[in-house]
């Protein structure tokens, strides 16, 4: 779905509309430059909300008071780093926007360096915090890695209480799909985002908490089952014919359900649960469907397939 530091991360989201609230949560959009801010801007405005890019921190709050007042319900703000000045007052004010009754959810959307550094290569485009451009008219690579190293220290807090999604192997379209999904899903109850991936292609830097499917039978030695994925027929019967599957399963269930209550305690929004194996193909994409069908009853409910969706939209 989607790059925080390559391990299970942490993060206390803003995102939880206060108990009662009838109206859907102001969806703050912030992140590293270069992540991919304008593409999920774009996508919450095609999807009805009334968008706003780099709003002052100072202007917030009269501002949603204007749009609720003018019977605006879908309202989503950019803020970033061209707004350093300002940055320390946005998280008080997140806070006491949700005491006052106005739900607030944040997204950070977040890259891994090499990506950034390659993206502002192909663009052309100066980094905002850089002063300084080479004879090509583009930064120089150690100056450009600086500027966004400057940019991680300056919006870490923010980081922390936001639903992180990682756009480092993402194209534009998964993450217009995958922002309207967090939009679309944003309430007062805790929402489990269930996610495959290959650990080839390292860990997604969103995943609250990550599980190795690594060590269970692997369809891959298959031969009639290589080329399927762990949504078709034979993959199922194969994994679900292995004991091993079976416990690990049932084990992962058994930790979240004594979990997931002192994660909604947390004031969290959403929870990234990634499970891996070598291709992100077989047995990650099957758990995930099976513990997404055995949650959805109960609880909002997303899917993500990293490897897949990659893959359809080549």
């Amino acid at each position: 779905m989607s790059d925080a530091p390559p391990t299970a991360s942490s993060h206390a989201s803003t995102g939880d509309p206060t108990p009662g609230s009838s109206q859907p949560p102001v969806v703050l959009i912030s992140g590293i430059s270069g992540s991919g801010k304008s593409v999920a801007l774009n996508a919450l405005e095609d999807a009805g909300y009334f968008c706003v890019d780099n709003l002052p921190t100072e202007l917030l709050r009269d501002f949603i008071r204007l749009q609720r007042e003018q019977g605006t319900r879908l309202i989503a703000v950019a803020a970033d780093v061209r707004s350093a000045s300002s940055l320390p007052k946005l998280l008080p004010l997140l806070d006491e926007l949700r005491r006052e009754g106005t739900p607030v959810l944040s997204l950070f959307l977040d890259s891994r360096t090499e990506t950034l550094v390659r993206r502002f290569s192909e663009t052309r485009r100066r980094h905002p915090l850089s002063l300084t451009q080479d004879d090509s008219g583009t930064h120089s690579r150690a100056a450009l890695i600086e500027s966004i190293e400057r940019e991680r220290e300056l919006l870490v807090a923010l980081r922390e209480v936001s639903t992180v999604i990682d756009t480092s192997d993402l194209r534009p379209a998964q993450l217009r799909a995958w922002v309207r999904q967090l939009g679309g899903a944003a309430h007062s109850q805790l929402a489990l985002v269930f996610e495959s991936f290959a650990f080839k292609h390292g860990v997604p830097r969103d995943a609250d908490l990550v599980f190795d499917l690594r060590v269970l039978p692997n369809p891959h030695y298959v031969r009639e089952l290589r080329a399927l994925t762990g949504r078709d027929p034979g993959v199922i019967d194969f994994l679900k014919a292995q004991p091993e599957v079976g416990e690990m399963l049932a084990q992962i269930e058994t930790f979240l359900d004594r979990w997931l209550p002192a994660y909604e305690q947390d004031q969290r929004s959403y929870l990234t649960v990634a499970l891996g194996c070598t291709g992100g193909q077989h047995r990650s994409v099957y758990s995930v469907e099976q513990l997404a069908a055995r949650y959805r009853a109960r609880m909002p409910t997303l899917i993500r397939h990293r490897e897949l969706e990659a893959r359809d939209e080549r």
